[in-house]
């Protein structure tokens, strides 16, 4: 009996532990007073302020660019990158690439950021590009990092996948690219899509790289909340974060959703 309960008393802890400080955000997010930690009454003036400050608006719509960007050119070079070393077992340079892949992963941050930032200034000098930090750097930086992250998630489906669907396909004519594009590609679609969804996020979550290799002008929003909290927590920091998360709701329940559908109508109907 009691190690009945242990597991739901562990987990309900554990999810207390993890969105409890979610949803006093969200409730403090209408708190009229400027005390985060004071509820004083029901107000959305700290909504009000957000729309009227346009460093926030500016940084939050500069993170969406980078992050769909990033998450993008990382899903199409992770893409190639997992059917490389899934589907070419031998092949010169094949324990370089996957530990090259691999390295993002378990490295620092800190030590990311550095190496890209001498990457940069080295380029600019031996070439004159990228010419200076900014919103660029900022995008090859993140689809550097994302591309690891991405090349995982699809690495991992495309070695569940059945390889007799791909030969049957090539045995009847289709060529390789035509095999790619109508058979392995609509097989992994929820995976390229949890990928993409996984390297926005990453990208848009991101502090410390962004840090090393922006410049003046792209300042992205993590950095601009980073400076914000410096001074103390501000309401309307609460009030951005409360419209994210329930944009993120929305997302993930509108792919589920989607999901759902597709699988019901894969499933094979009974006569």
């Amino acid at each position: 009996m009691k190690r009945g309960w242990f597991l739901p008393i562990t987990a309900t802890l554990g999810f207390a532990f993890l969105y409890l400080p979610i949803m006093s955000l969200v409730v403090f997010s209408f708190n009229e007073n400027r005390l985060v930690t004071v509820w004083s009454g029901f107000s959305l003036k700290w909504y009000q302020a957000l729309f009227d400050d346009p460093q926030m608006l500016e940084a939050a719509w500069l993170s969406l660019q980078i992050a769909g960007i990033s998450a993008s050119i990382a899903l199409v070079l992770g893409t190639l990158c997992a059917v490389a070393l899934t589907r070419f077992r031998r092949f010169k340079g094949r324990t370089l690439l996957a530990g090259m892949v691999s390295a993002p992963l378990v490295m620092p941050d800190v030590i990311t950021g550095l190496s890209l930032l001498l990457l940069f200034v080295a380029m600019e000098a031996m070439l004159g590009w990228p010419a200076g930090r900014g919103t660029l750097t900022v995008i090859l930086a993140h689809s550097t990092l994302c591309m690891a992250y991405i090349t995982v998630v699809i690495r991992s489906r495309l070695s569940d996948l059945d390889k007799s669907l791909e030969e049957a396909a090539m045995d009847l004519g289709a060529t390789p690219v035509r095999v790619f594009f109508d058979i392995t590609l609509p097989i992994i679609a929820p995976a390229l899509v949890s990928g993409w969804l996984l390297g926005f996020t990453l990208s848009l979550d991101d502090l410390v790289i962004a840090s090393f290799v922006s410049g003046p002008g792209s300042s992205t929003l993590p950095m601009v909340i980073f400076s914000k909290i410096r001074l103390g927590v501000s309401p309307d920091v609460n009030a951005l974060a409360t419209i994210i998360i329930g944009v993120v709701a929305l997302g993930v329940i509108a792919a589920s959703v989607v999901g759902y559908g597709a699988q019901r109508t894969s499933r094979p109907r009974r006569g």
